[in-house]
């Protein structure tokens, strides 16, 4: 599976777009907020957890509708009510040749 934030892949075609798929991940903030704060590598661990398990989503997303790419993919991530952090990755899935 290509992924990528470009619209076009360098010596790929696209053949056919077959949708935006999503993948989301979220994480409460309290449950290591204090911990983090001691020890940055931590966070960063766990943000880094976060945003592969929202890939991993989008990619079986993807699959679910036989793409073997994702291109224009943007990040996002929000905060709701200081509790939780989400990670939101979405894309354009397709078929390369």
């Amino acid at each position: 599976m290509i992924l990528t934030t470009t619209n076009s892949i360098e010596g790929h075609k696209i053949q056919d777009y077959l949708g935006i798929v999503t993948g989301v991940s979220y994480m409460l903030k309290k449950s290591f907020s204090f911990k983090a704060e001691k020890n940055k590598n931590l966070f960063e661990g766990l943000m880094n957890k976060s945003k592969e398990d929202a890939f991993q989503n989008l990619k079986a997303n993807a699959i679910k509708l036989k793409a073997n790419a994702v291109v224009g993919i943007k990040i996002d991530m929000e905060t709701e009510s200081g509790a939780y952090f989400f990670i939101s990755i979405t894309g354009t899935a397709v078929k390369v040749i």
